[in-house]
């Protein structure tokens, strides 16, 4: 605006000036350009300036809040695109389910109308349990929403980009305000989506998924829940104490047919298989202390370390299977987290929720749960679900709500099919437990019950 104001006092010398020769710029929209030229009656050298328009000023305000707004439609554009993909998904298997569920009420009502007792009697035990899913089928409807919600977003989207896309060109033609309003009220609702369709109750696991046969009966190996578009690679280590090299493989395929990677070199060794890769870090225990430490691998440098105080350590409150395993760091959708116990809680396990920039402790909860008799435990959506061992026989039998503050036993199978489990951990982004089973690399696929209605958005 200064340069402008310039201007402006540049013209009126101008009106008080002599005969005038112009001299036209090639294209006054580019940048400053002297118009014309002379002299005043006192000899004094007198020019006027033409400046860009306001819309083409890369300084202007409204046009950094313009940016601001568009980048954050594409941000939401690409997080509509990973929830439309997971709902179709989910979509396919509920249509599937849905078909087969009515085509066995059809052919009840067949047997039934046709009066043919005889392979009535022989249905009747599957009949009883036709009855006891028929009530699946409102919320396979409510599945269905779901999926039309997510378009409803879609399109909002696309709506929104076409604006930004012409209010860049002609600042003005649109009211900033109210176009910033829609921009938020959509950011808010989205969040709250995408929240509730990616968070939900832990129904099922899946059988075991044998991924590689590698290392030692310990270790544990992860990717990185908030990696970039396309960044699928594999972090790997082997070993609960004394070793501090972390294998980086570039992506899944190439973790499962070769040994092609990059070894990182930690400042410390870590302690326990309770590792997590997050936002490009790595966040370990530090060997025989209850210091956490995060190193960045762009740097290769320790960002931040702080101590989880009066968390025990060096094999005083361990998972069953012993291994130095005082302190697991976590992830899901909600962000970090750190399991462990102390004195004051009689040894029970303790969750607390870290900040993942300054590892501070955000709320901590207290549960009933005897650190050392669970196999090993993993968080989804806020719930700590715990095993009730590490070999032979395995399930989910434990679930503590954070959101509540209250627990409850469940029954869940997790097939231990290697017979040791020393690693067990939830990635949010592919929504599987990754596990290190007696020196195998396993995976999980979870089911996750919920159910969202338009109307609470």
């Amino acid at each position: 605006m200064q340069r402008v104001n310039k201007v402006l006092s540049l013209v009126v010398l101008v009106l008080m000036g002599t005969e005038l020769t112009q001299v036209l710029p090639a294209n006054p929209e580019e940048s400053w350009q002297v118009y014309s030229s002379a002299q005043d009656s006192e000899g004094r050298c007198v020019c006027t300036v033409v400046a860009p328009q306001q819309t083409m000023c890369s300084r202007d305000a409204r046009t950094k809040q313009l940016r601001q707004l568009l980048e954050k439609v594409q941000n939401m554009t690409q997080s509509i695109q990973v929830l439309d993909q997971r709902t179709q998904r989910d979509l396919q298997y509920v249509v599937k389910m849905e078909d087969q569920l009515r085509g066995l009420e059809t052919k009840f009502r067949q047997v039934e109308e046709n009066h043919k007792q005889n392979i009535a009697k022989q249905y009747k035990a599957i009949k009883a349990k036709m009855a006891e899913l028929r009530p699946l089928i409102p919320v396979l409807e409510e599945y269905k929403a779901d999926a039309r919600l997510v378009q409803q977003f879609k399109e909002e989207v696309q709506n929104l980009t076409s604006s930004l896309g012409l209010l860049q060109q002609e600042m003005g033609a649109y009211d900033y305000d109210d176009l910033h309003s829609r921009v938020v009220s959509l950011e808010e609702r989205l969040r709250a989506c995408m929240q509730k369709l990616a968070c939900g109750k832990l129904t099922g696991i899946s059988d075991a998924i044998t991924i590689k046969t590698s290392g030692s009966r310990f270790g544990s190996w992860m990717t990185d829940p908030l990696a970039p578009e396309g960044d699928t690679r594999v972090w790997y280590m082997d070993g609960y104490h004394n070793n501090r090299f972390v294998r980086e493989y570039k992506s899944m395929a190439d973790f499962m047919t070769s040994d092609n990677f990059t070894s990182h070199r930690l400042p410390h060794p870590w302690s326990g298989t309770g590792q997590v890769v997050y936002n490009g870090s790595i966040y370990f225990n530090k060997f025989q202390s209850n210091m956490i430490i995060k190193f960045d691998f762009k740097t290769s440098t320790i960002s931040k370390s702080q101590r989880l105080d009066n968390a025990g350590f060096s094999n005083t409150y361990h998972y069953a299977w012993g291994g130095h395993s005082d302190i697991d760091l976590m992830v899901d959708e909600g962000g970090l987290w750190a399991i462990y116990a102390t004195n004051q809680n009689a040894g029970n396990i303790v969750i607390s929720k870290l900040h993942p920039l300054t590892l501070h402790i955000i709320q901590t909860w207290t549960t009933n749960h005897p650190r050392r008799s669970a196999g090993e435990s993993f968080m989804i959506c806020g719930t700590l679900y715990v095993t009730n061992g590490y070999s032979g026989g395995t399930k989910v039998y434990y679930a503590y709500q954070t959101n509540s503050s209250t627990y409850e036993y469940i029954d869940i199978v997790l097939q231990n099919k290697y017979s040791h489990i020393s690693m067990l951990d939830y990635n949010p982004r592919d929504r599987a437990l990754y596990a290190w089973n007696n020196g195998h690399q396993v995976l999980y696929n979870v089911t996750l019950f919920h159910v969202i209605r338009s109307e609470q958005l």
